[in-house]
């Protein structure tokens, strides 16, 4: 099979995919091998995943070729509550965005000491969708919605130094695209707003107190479980090594860089302001352009180990540090507008803390070798929840800390396999304790507002090799 051919197959798989995850915005594992044992893939062969995970594994395959074609599927169960003191109705609030799948493929092949490769695959993400009757809606009969999905185009080359030492790196094409409907009182609304132009204060001003508005909405979404109406693309790369300390111990490590990607931006028409007087639209949506800055996936640090027991039985164990302090003490964006009647351009400057901190996730797994045919995979994925309880968001509920996982790989063939993985996240309630701030302030506020997370997916992949 031709490079060329292989390249082909994999940009078609390119269109931006969400993805809904549970270590922070990332998925709890790449590829159904290293997903059954609890993300553990720092120091073994797991495939063509590697490259999402530590790419000097690649190096372990052996002489050939081979790709693998996966589809994922991540099952959300978010609610949230929004207690009467805080002017809800106590009554959940369930999301609907509860179910999503990720379609990936990797190709890799080795030649002597080379190992290079080209793959697709979801960095993690995370959203909801809530009716326009909820709560948050906030009597605007319109629904709130979030969806922010990752991925990446990955090109992995790893290099046997020899029969010990494996190093490697890629370089990643990262994109990213992002949804959001959102309604919000006029206190939250300007606790969000940090700078506006003269004739969009004054606008709001009017709105205010010349018509009584106490609701306001900004919304871009394109409904598109596949992509999102604000995009934006970069660059990032990783490192990793493998070290043969003895026939059955291995240790690895990886480094992932912080991406650089450029603002997300929506067309000029597409992001919409509207204004409400207790639930009462106050005239048509003003649409306009937002521009999300400086959105950012952090760097990760691996360390991990696998030991090979016997002939059936190998267990592995891994570490990973998550940088979200560095990218996610604020979500700043812009929205910018020709048709105020003023004029001119109008634009406001928004702000909204979040202030997560760096997550420690402990992945452990083993896998059992039944037959020739079939092996068997467990483990448990262990982490922090990043999220502040001050800043927790119904639209960005990225709690999830803890989950247990299982699988299987069965030979079809010498040559072909299947692999199957499936992940439960247990479920986590969170209550609020943040207030809304004065403006400019960045603290929306969801004082006593309570959000349960639970997740269940599954993973499934056809590898050849040749």
């Amino acid at each position: 099979m031709k490079l060329k051919k292989i390249v082909s197959a994999v940009l078609l798989a390119t269109a931006p995919v969400a993805a809904f995850a549970t270590n922070g915005m990332n998925l709890e594992g790449y590829g159904p091998v290293a997903t059954a044992m609890g993300g553990a893939s720092m120091a073994y062969d797991n495939g063509a995943a590697a490259m999402m995970n530590n790419p000097a594994t690649l190096g372990l395959m052996s002489e050939g070729s081979g790709i693998g074609v996966a589809l994922g599927f991540l099952g959300p169960d978010v609610s949230t509550t929004v207690p009467v003191s805080s002017g809800g109705s106590g009554t959940a609030a369930k999301s609907g965005g509860n179910a999503y799948y990720m379609p990936a493929i990797g190709y890799v092949t080795k030649t002597g000491q080379l190992t290079y490769g080209v793959g697709v695959y979801s960095q993690g993400g995370m959203g909801t969708e809530y009716s326009s009757t909820s709560d948050l809606a906030l009597g605007t009969n319109q629904n709130v919605r979030s969806e922010v999905g990752v991925g990446r185009l990955i090109f992995p080359l790893a290099y046997n130094v020899n029969d010990k030492l494996t190093v490697g790196g890629s370089i990643d094409w990262v994109w990213a695209t992002m949804d959001i409907k959102m309604a919000a009182t006029a206190q939250q609304f300007m606790a969000m707003a940090t700078n506006m132009s003269s004739g969009m204060y004054s606008t709001m001003g009017t709105l205010m107190s010349s018509y009584g508005a106490n609701t306001f909405r900004l919304d871009f979404s394109d409904n598109n479980d596949f992509s999102g109406a604000a995009k934006g693309t970069g660059f990032a790369g990783k490192l990793g090594l493998t070290y043969k300390i003895s026939p059955v111990l291995t240790i690895g490590a990886t480094y992932h860089s912080k991406t650089d990607l450029g603002d997300m931006e929506t067309s000029t028409s597409g992001a919409a302001f509207s204004a409400y007087n207790s639930g009462a639209s106050l005239g048509p949506a003003v649409t306009g352009k937002i521009t999300i800055h400086n959105f950012q996936w952090p760097e990760t640090y691996g360390l991990g180990m696998s030991y090979q027991v016997n002939d059936a039985w190998m267990v592995a164990a891994d570490y990973k540090r998550i940088n979200w302090s560095s990218v996610m003490k604020d979500f700043k964006m812009t929205y910018t507008t020709s048709n105020l009647g003023t004029g001119a351009t109008e634009y406001a400057d928004f702000k909204i803390n979040q202030n997560w901190s760096d997550q420690d996730v402990f992945e452990i797994g083993a896998s059992y070798k039944y037959s020739d045919a079939l092996t068997l995979r467990f483990g448990a994925n262990i982490a922090n929840n990043p999220v502040p309880n001050d800043q927790v968001n119904p639209l960005f509920p990225a709690i999830e800390k803890n989950h247990i996982t299982a699988g299987f790989g069965y030979r079809l063939s010498k040559q072909s396999g299947i692999d199957f993985s499936v992940t439960h996240a247990q479920r986590v309630t969170v209550t609020g304790s943040g207030v809304t701030g004065a403006a400019g302030s960045g603290d929306m506020g969801n004082y006593g507002t309570t959000i349960t997370h639970s997740q269940t997916n599954w993973q499934i992949q056809y590898g050849y090799r040749w």
